[in-house]
């Protein structure tokens, strides 16, 4: 298969989450497909070592990560330091998954962006710390203390994703 069958046979294929990956670091549909954008654009010129290699998911979700970084510090943002968001249990009926979705998406935004890539890499993508650290370049303390502090930051500033009632529905551990 020749190199440029190979990438687009990797991108229809990983796409989809590669775009989720996107979306939970940026919360913004548009800026999410902006960034796997700019991602494959700077993958496809290693393309032909990484598909040698055999999985390129690592490089690219580093790519990612780097990108989304870059993109954070030039435009000087900075983390809202703002209280707790105030917000109902998660209702236990049909539309859990949903609220559940939105509220994880909301208290994501209040990270800074290292803490939401932790986040993002060991617990939506089932990394180990040892992969999310070497996805982003850090030491596998760094990880540790990273993830530790976003979910602190997470139970206080969104404690409405832990219901105390049932330990089985909580979205964040």
């Amino acid at each position: 298969m020749d190199q440029q069958r190979s990438f687009e046979t990797y991108v229809r294929q990983r796409g989809q989450a590669l775009y989720r990956i996107a979306y939970l670091l940026t919360g913004d549909h548009h800026h999410a497909q902006d960034l796997v954008q700019q991602a494959l654009l700077k993958v496809v010129g290693r393309w032909r070592r990484l598909a040698a290699d055999g999985d390129p998911d690592p490089y690219v979700r580093r790519v990612l990560y780097t990108e989304h970084v870059g993109r954070w510090r030039r435009s000087k943002r900075t983390v809202s330091e703002s209280g707790p968001i105030h917000r109902e249990p998660v209702a236990a009926d049909g539309a859990d998954d949903l609220v559940a979705a939105l509220a994880v998406r909301e208290a994501l935004a209040t990270l800074a962006p290292r803490q939401r890539a932790v986040i993002v890499l060991r617990y939506f993508e089932d990394l180990t710390e040892a992969q999310t650290a070497e996805v982003l370049g850090i030491r596998v303390g760094t990880v540790k203390s990273q993830a530790r502090d976003a979910l602190a930051r997470l139970r206080d500033l969104a404690p409405y994703l832990i219901d105390d009632r049932d330990p089985d529905r909580e979205v964040l551990r």
